[in-house]
């Protein structure tokens, strides 16, 4: 085998293969990618054995075709430390050569037979969404997992397909996250599951592979796994067994009190009154009263903080206290001029912010005492 690739889009590759390549693994030879210069094109594959990627290198010219295992980490050092724009990677008699300018590395190559498949996406039957949209509602729920649950459907992201919408919904117990988003379906009359898990790896690593210029995402749910192309990516992952909760039934539906805030000033908020918390003493009381939001803090050994913010309310005065570690990563993900709502029902009720573009937030309040 003998490839001369664009150095810089080859280093963009392996960025986002190495994604799922494992640091530890009982297997050594997935700590490597796979490298397949056949049929007039290039591909970088990695898999962990649950999560697989496939990656289309554009610019490379095949001189010889063939495949070989590349070592991930080593590649990667290399590449970012070479300077000219070409990269001319050769494989003969069980070495791999790199060869760049003046620079040279000859590295010990396994057998590329022994390394797992990773499908290519070849589904007639799938759903279309919009970059920017599974971007952004992947980046507005993958927070609110919990990968280190034993409930194992809270490592994941659930996705509600149907015909035209679908529903990304994650949950650690303490908080919810969800977002709608429109879609298209091609060729599905009943689907295979409706109702997916997909890991929370798998999802950041497909938001993590959308790039301004790819226009449309495909969703291909099968019954134990699920493919995703994103432009010149494939992604494939098995699905999150167990059930995931009825989000829907945890959602107050007759708050008694709603409020308008704007992102920016009320982050800026939060994070201030977030320094003066410590971990026995995470809480934040949020007070509303006529025409303002106080966020008082204290914590042992550390001090007590006050922080004021104007805001247009004029109910009877409400107290609630909230982990500010939990809102405030609902507010990094949003833009700072965006409007909100906050929907209350008294100081022991689950919370509820809303944005005008479909995604609920729902947070779970700390105890008051003290």
């Amino acid at each position: 085998m003998r490839i001369q690739c664009h150095r810089p889009s080859l280093a963009t590759a392996f960025q986002v293969v190495s994604g799922v390549v494992p640091s530890r693994t009982p297997r050594e030879i997935l700590k490597n990618v796979k490298l397949q210069a056949i049929d007039g094109k290039a591909v970088l594959i990695g898999t962990d054995q649950e999560v697989g990627i496939r990656y289309e290198i554009p610019g490379v010219e095949i001189e010889s075709p063939g495949e070989t295992l590349l070592p991930t980490n080593r590649l990667i050092s290399i590449l970012r430390e070479l300077q000219d724009e070409g990269v001319n990677i050769e494989v003969s008699d069980g070495r791999v050569m790199v060869r760049s300018g003046q620079s040279e590395f000859g590295l010990s190559a396994e057998d590329p037979a022994e390394f797992p498949e990773v499908a290519a996406f070849d589904a007639e039957q799938y759903h279309v969404v919009t970059g920017e949209a599974i971007q952004a509602g992947i980046r507005r729920t993958s927070f609110a997992t919990d990968v280190e649950s034993t409930r194992y459907a809270m490592g994941g992201i659930l996705l509600e397909l149907k015909s035209d919408s679908v529903a990304l919904a994650a949950t650690d117990s303490r908080r919810l996250a969800v977002c709608h988003l429109a879609c298209r379906s091609h060729g599905i009359e009943e689907p295979a599951n409706p109702s997916p898990v997909i890991p929370a790896k798998a999802m950041t690593l497909i938001e993590r592979s959308i790039s301004d210029e790819i226009e449309e995402v495909l969703i291909a749910v099968h019954a134990n796994d699920v493919l995703i192309k994103c432009g010149n990516t494939t992604i494939y992952s098995r699905l999150v067994e167990g059930r995931f909760p009825k989000y829907a039934d945890v959602i107050p539906k007759d708050p008694k009190v709603t409020v308008d805030l704007v992102v920016a000033p009320f982050y800026s908020a939060v994070r201030q009154a977030q320094i003066v918390t410590n971990e026995e003493s995470r809480g934040v009381d949020f007070v509303f009263s006529n025409g303002l939001l106080t966020l008082n803090s204290q914590a042992a050994d550390i001090g007590q903080s006050k922080v004021e913010l104007p805001i247009s309310y004029d109910g009877d005065e409400l107290a609630i206290t909230f982990d500010p570690r939990y809102v405030a990563e609902f507010l990094r993900v949003l833009d700072s001029e965006k409007p909100l709502t906050l929907s209350l029902i008294d100081g022991e009720s689950a919370a509820v912010f809303r944005t005008d573009d479909a995604y609920t937030y729902v947070v779970m309040p700390l105890s008051r005492d003290r």
